[in-house]
């Protein structure tokens, strides 16, 4: 079964928090790393302008632990969380029905 995790966060700082997930994207493919994340959204909060919602995709629970299991995600949390204002609080759902809608 599919699974996603959502991360609801805040932060002044989204610029640099963008740029460390995309490098660490980017190292992770260029690694060629299994259990990395299938998806990312990234929702911004209208009534506060500084929290975000990071919806996280991957293929399986199992492919989720095994990314949380890594050393590089490990480091990746650990830069992010001193850009935040307070500590993330994560969500783990498993994915019941998802439709492309366009």
């Amino acid at each position: 079964m599919k699974f996603a995790q959502i991360i609801d966060f805040e932060t002044e700082r989204i610029d640099e928090v963008r740029d460390l997930l995309r490098a660490y994207e980017e190292r992770a493919r260029s690694a060629g790393r299994t259990g990395t994340p299938v998806s990312r959204t990234l929702l911004k909060d209208r009534a506060n302008p500084n929290r975000y919602l990071a919806v996280v995709q991957f293929e399986s629970h199992e492919a989720a632990m095994a990314n949380s299991n890594a050393p590089e995600t490990n480091e990746l949390a650990q830069q992010l969380s001193a850009l935040m204002t307070r500590p993330p609080v994560y969500t783990d759902c498993d994915i019941a029905d998802h439709q492309n809608m366009g």
